[in-house]
Parts: structure tokens; C-alpha cells; sequence
């Protein structure tokens, strides 16, 4: 089993920056495909970000491309994600998720294991 848990939402103005961390427990954390998702009030949940179990392969959602960056510390079984360019679209609710099938490079609609989330808002 797989436990993740969020940290590092809060209140941010538009133009900021914000980063996310997502420590891991349990088994094999370190070889499992890492991801990002998130949620706006009254909307789906929606891929942000996946990261290989190396960290040498990433893939992001178009929406955040270019403003958001993920990685990962394996030694920590930490994993991240930078946002820059804040939008106030980009408020969500933000989960972190690992997924043990292998590494796909692509949107990914799903992942096995998932945190709580921690909250990111963005004001105007």
C-alpha cells in the first residue's frame, strides 16, 4: 500500500508562484509513475502532470505547460511541483497520485493510489 500526502496550498496572487510536495510511505513508492491532478469547484477532475519513476520523462496538461514543473526525489520519496505564472483559473484542489503501471508518456485519466489534496487559490 501506498500512502501520499499534500502540502504546501495556501492563498497565492495571480502572477505567483507555489510549490507543491507530496511525501510517500509504504513499498516500491520509488519505481511507480508520479502524477498531479486537480479539481475546480463544480468541475471535473483533471490531469496537471506525471513524472517517470527516474525522473527522466516528464508529460504536463497543455493548460500548465511551460508554468509548471514536476519532479521528484526518489531518495525522498518526495515529489513536486512548481508552479509559476499562477492563473486564478488554476485554483483547485491539487492531488498527488502514483500509478504502478509502467511509464506511458501521455494524459493520464487515472492513477492507483491518491492523496487528499491541499487546496491552491489563486487571486485576481
Amino acid at each position: 500500500q501506498v500512502q501520499l500526502l499534500e502540502s504546501g496550498g495556501g492563498l497565492v496572487q495571480a502572477g505567483g508562484s507555489r510549490r507543491l510536495s507530496c511525501a510517500a510511505s509504504g513499498r516500491t513508492f520509488s519505481s511507480y509513475t508520479k502524477g498531479w491532478f486537480r479539481q475546480a469547484p463544480g468541475k471535473e477532475r483533471e490531469f496537471v502532470a506525471a513524472i517517470s519513476w527516474t525522473g527522466g520523462s516528464t508529460y504536463y496538461a497543455d493548460s500548465v505547460k511551460g508554468r509548471f514543473t514536476i519532479s521528484r526525489d526518489n531518495g525522498k520519496n518526495t515529489v513536486y511541483l512548481q508552479m509559476n505564472s499562477l492563473k486564478p483559473e488554476d485554483t483547485a484542489v491539487y492531488y498527488c497520485a502514483a500509478d504502478t503501471s509502467r511509464w506511458r508518456g501521455t494524459y493520464y485519466y487515472d492513477m492507483d493510489y491518491w492523496g487528499k489534496g491541499t487546496l491552491v487559490t489563486v487571486s485576481s
